[in-house]
């Protein structure tokens, strides 16, 4: 086992991380940037390093800065969390070379699975389904026109080296391919610094449905049931429960086994998450893989009664998956909310500052994720996540009630936040229905789409 391990991350993914080491007895160190030097992260931590200014490029975003304070601090290993190097195959690569272990999979299927083109034609080699359209990138107007009338409208273009919906556009009509092609490419190029776009069938209200997996140096691979996260703004998830209302136990048994089936291709190691689109009829296809802990893992260590990160350390350290899979128990419900320091009344604008008065939910059946306290300022230069509030029950509406209780008992004077924007889903109609999917907040909450 590791002796010391250093978090190459902040917020409230920096802070769970060093509380799986605590429990597994492993030393600290956060790194923090001179905007986070009073961040919780930096003193539960047992040594903390500045590596340098606010701006990620200068900090969280600097291989070598991270791989210095690791050596300078006798590091054996390093968690990269999620975000900014977490799906970086050249630092996985950078800290290999270095002699310090990268928790996490293989450079070389980070770097497969970060190529959305590759990572489709890997799956789909692999017998696992996939979304018709093209096999590879498209190079001009006419490879695409030539795709939708093999397909038909709608379709959907994408980057192929993107994420978070960047470098997306959809093309309902045949006289708007030229101009989101050039669209969809110039995004991808700002964004990712690669232009290459794909074509697939867009697919009308899909179920976003995710699978999470363990993968030993064994060749071991397991699932920890299903995820839904389909309650997304922009491609953006905002609320997320496991398992999803809609899958039953036939469909739950197909997604999860293709899902494996495509990590043991690959011969994939340590956590990653195996993304589905599906659709009304239950029919699913594979969308991307994530290689590295998903911001949402908490309501699968709910459901599952396991602690991810420690998994992610302990197959890192060299240890078999063993009987873990044989002895999961799938039973609760669980809701995580993702709470933002933006404004939901003004397109979600983010809203960093000083938050002066906190008070954080409690009870039964919760669980809260964060890093922020009274006193703290909220930085304009990172992400605006500030908190998961995390519900569970042994129904779906005990911990949707739950939820609601907890949303109500959260207070945060100072900044606005998403809160009033998570009890109006909860609390829709079609949401206690469980009737779900990625078109959610365009078909019944149109004052968020702005």
């Amino acid at each position: 086992m590791f002796k010391k391990i250093l978090i190459a991350n902040r917020g409230e993914i920096a802070v769970r991380v060093i509380r799986a080491c605590k429990e597994l007895g492993i030393k600290t160190v956060a790194v923090y940037s001179e905007a986070d030097k009073d961040s919780l992260h930096t003193g539960i931590a047992d040594e903390a390093v500045c590596i340098g200014s606010a701006p990620s490029s200068e900090s969280y975003l600097n291989v070598f800065r991270i791989l210095s304070a690791a050596q300078i601090t006798g590091c054996d290993a390093i968690h990269p969390g999620y975000g900014f190097l977490a799906e970086n195959a050249d630092f996985a690569e950078a800290c290999i070379s270095s002699g310090i272990k990268f928790i996490g999979p293989k450079p070389e299927h980070i770097r497969a699975m970060g190529d959305k083109i590759l990572a489709k034609k890997t799956m789909r080699e692999a017998g696992v389904p996939t979304v018709p359209g093209s096999e590879g990138g498209v190079k001009s107007v006419k490879e695409v026109k030539e795709i939708v009338d093999k397909i038909g409208l709608p379709v959907i273009l994408k980057a192929a080296a993107g994420g978070g919906g960047r470098g997306m556009r959809i093309v309902r009509e045949k006289k708007d391919v030229e101009v989101q092609f050039q669209m969809a490419q110039a995004e991808s190029k700002i964004a990712f610094g690669d232009d290459r776009v794909y074509v697939e069938k867009f697919i009308e209200k899909p179920r976003h449905i995710e699978v999470q997996l363990l993968g030993d140096k064994e060749g071991n691979v397991i699932h920890l049931a299903e995820r839904e996260c389909s309650i997304q703004r922009r491609h953006q998830k905002l609320i997320e429960e496991a398992p999803s209302p809609f899958v039953n136990q036939r469909l739950r048994k197909k997604i999860t086994e293709a899902a494996v089936k495509g990590a043991k291709k690959i011969g994939y190691e340590n956590a990653g998450t195996m993304e589905f689109l599906m659709d009304e009829e239950g029919n699913f296809y594979f969308m991307e893989m994530n290689t590295r802990v998903q911001v949402e893992h908490p309501i699968t260590e709910i459901i599952t009664d396991t602690d991810i990160v420690k998994l992610q350390i302990m197959i890192a350290s060299g240890e078999p998956i063993g009987n873990i899979g044989g002895m999961l128990k799938f039973n609760r419900h669980a809701i995580e909310c993702r709470i933002n320091a933006e404004n939901p009344e003004k397109g979600f604008m983010p809203t960093p500052g000083k938050i002066k008065i906190l008070h954080l939910p409690g009870g039964p059946g919760i669980r809260v994720d964060t890093h922020i306290y009274a006193g703290y300022t909220i930085p304009p230069h990172y992400d605006s996540l500030i908190a998961k509030v995390i519900s569970y029950g042994n129904t779906r509406e005990e911990a949707r009630k739950r939820m609601i209780r907890a949303l109500d008992e959260f207070y945060v004077e100072g900044v606005k936040t998403t809160i009033p924007f998570h009890l109006k889903v909860l609390n829709h109609p079609e949401f206690i229905k469980g009737n779900l999917s990625t078109r959610f907040i365009e078909e019944y909450m149109k004052e968020f789409t702005v």
